[in-house]
């Protein structure tokens, strides 16, 4: 790995109040190699990214680029030198073009105007060479969340950029889009790029990287060739213990029917939607992005209204017509987007963990802190949330406590059933499986929980049956004992 290093990380530290989160971190990337990045919530990756994009400075250590010492002290002195970053959250401006973004803070000009020609012109060569077909006039709000990829990715290559650094590109991308995004890095990458590719999904640092990083409480642990790693070895030096179980599903036996839905339908999204969830059972639900998986939910929650359908809960027939009457109730919903629909980034942990249940902290109109604090404390210790304080603001967790919190939310309100949308996207590998104890220890208490996943070895190890959509339907019905990832795919195409 020595003969040609375009980077070294040299013996970098910083710290935050309380927090030191690099510490003394060293090591070498190579040049045209896909260098993984990996390690549970907080272990230093995103800081390291930041500082090597320029948005924060390390205390101590250097930045050795083409073995050159160099410090940035902005994002733009770090695209000058050739370092550019696809962020997991896009940095692009939805209401202007795709051209206009790619070249933005970098317009083309021809006798003192804008040379829109040229500019167009390079866009299409661009996405050209990429194989990929979009309008260079297209307004980006109109665009997949795949295209909006690509367009970021286009932006990074129009700086001359030498490295490239992606965080968690395909946490939100469909399968197929998932295909056409390896494509393009494995095309860039054989032209001459070095990309640094931080990851919780391992079959994808295993299928692409070349050397993997991994980092584990700000610290450096080891960097290897991947060939060299198998993925007990790596989960192990991420999480420094052995895991003896990836997916901890427990043996249980399933009791009365908690909800029965016949015949939902919502016209154009969902249609014939029949299936049923019975206490102390975890029900995966299945199929592609798009399949209406989340949609589903949503209908019978009372989030959206259906057009025709019968939805039964506890033997009586009910019709929720809007998400506080599902509350009311005993259902629960752990949604797919937790930043924006799950929590309120700016309020503390305990107003997070009882915002659901405040009747459970209010006496006589008014808040009682020392219940809201006793009450949030006792479900911090519970789950095990790694938190500075109940009064942080819920946005300096990291993903997997930030997911922990939305699930404290429901088991204060004693939901019986909790609907858990991709409980585990964004999450570190430590952190999923004690997400998964979560779920057994619900299911131990008689409870029940349906699960939309599209991470099919997660459905097939947590699920006690499986029913799989397509195309707004339910195309099939899977008891876990039988089921098998071909077979499941089998459905959805």
């Amino acid at each position: 790995m020595a003969d040609d290093i375009i980077l070294k990380i040299d013996h970098l530290s910083i710290s935050f109040p309380g927090v030191k989160a690099l510490d003394d971190v060293n090591f070498s990337i190579c040049r045209r190699s896909i260098h993984a990045l990996v390690g549970e919530n907080g272990a230093g990756k995103s800081t390291l990214i930041k500082i090597l994009a320029g948005i924060y400075q390390a205390e101590t250590g250097n930045i050795i680029l083409n073995g050159q010492n160099v410090k940035f002290k902005t994002p733009h002195e770090a695209r000058l030198a050739g370092i550019s970053v696809v962020h997991q959250e896009f940095k692009l401006s939805e209401p202007l073009s795709v051209t206009e973004n790619i070249f933005l803070g970098r317009v083309l000009t021809k006798n003192g105007l804008v040379d829109w020609k040229t500019m167009r012109q390079k866009t299409r060569d661009m996405l050209a060479e990429l194989n990929i077909n979009i309008g260079v006039d297209e307004v980006v709000s109109s665009l997949s969340v795949a295209k909006k990829q690509i367009v970021e990715i286009c932006k990074a290559i129009n700086t001359n950029a030498g490295i490239l650094i992606m965080d968690e590109p395909s946490a939100t991308l469909t399968v197929k889009e998932q295909e056409i995004m390896f494509t393009i890095i494995q095309k860039l990458n054989k032209e001459g790029m070095t990309v640094i590719y931080i990851s919780h999904r391992l079959e994808e640092v295993f299928s692409l990287a070349h050397y993997v990083t991994v980092l584990r409480d700000g610290k450096h642990i080891q960097t290897l060739p991947v060939k060299d790693v198998d993925r007990r070895t790596l989960i192990s030096l991420m999480v420094g213990r052995v895991l003896d179980k990836e997916y901890p599903k427990e043996k249980t036996i399933p009791g009365e029917t908690l909800l029965s839905v016949k015949g939902l339908t919502r016209k154009g999204v969902i249609e014939d939607i029949n299936f049923h969830v019975r206490r102390g059972e975890i029900l995966g639900i299945a199929g592609l992005v798009g399949s209406g998986r989340t949609e589903t939910v949503r209908a019978v929650l009372g989030i959206d209204k259906i057009d025709s359908g019968e939805i039964t809960w506890k033997n009586k027939p009910v019709v929720f017509r809007n998400f506080r009457q599902a509350i009311q109730n005993g259902l629960g919903l752990v949604p797919e987007e937790r930043k924006s629909q799950g929590l309120v980034q700016i309020l503390a942990i305990k107003e997070n963990i009882t915002m659901v249940n405040s009747k459970a902290i209010i006496r006589a109109g008014i808040i009682r802190s020392d219940l809201e604090i006793r009450y949030s404390k006792e479900y911090v210790e519970k789950l095990q949330i790694a938190v500075p304080s109940l009064d942080t603001q819920v946005q300096f967790l990291s993903g997997g406590n930030q997911q922990k919190v939305v699930i404290a939310k429901w088991l204060m309100q004693q939901s019986d059933l909790i609907f858990m949308d991709e409980p585990t996207r964004g999450v570190d590998v430590g952190a999923k499986v004690e997400i998964y104890m979560l779920m057994n220890e619900m299911i131990r208490q008689g409870k029940a929980v349906v699960m939309i996943s599209s991470e099919l070895p997660e459905i097939l190890g947590m699920s006690d049956r499986i029913v799989i959509m397509h195309e707004g339907r339910i195309m099939g019905e899977l008891a876990r004992e039988e089921a098998t990832q071909e077979k499941i795919m089998s459905f959805c195409i």
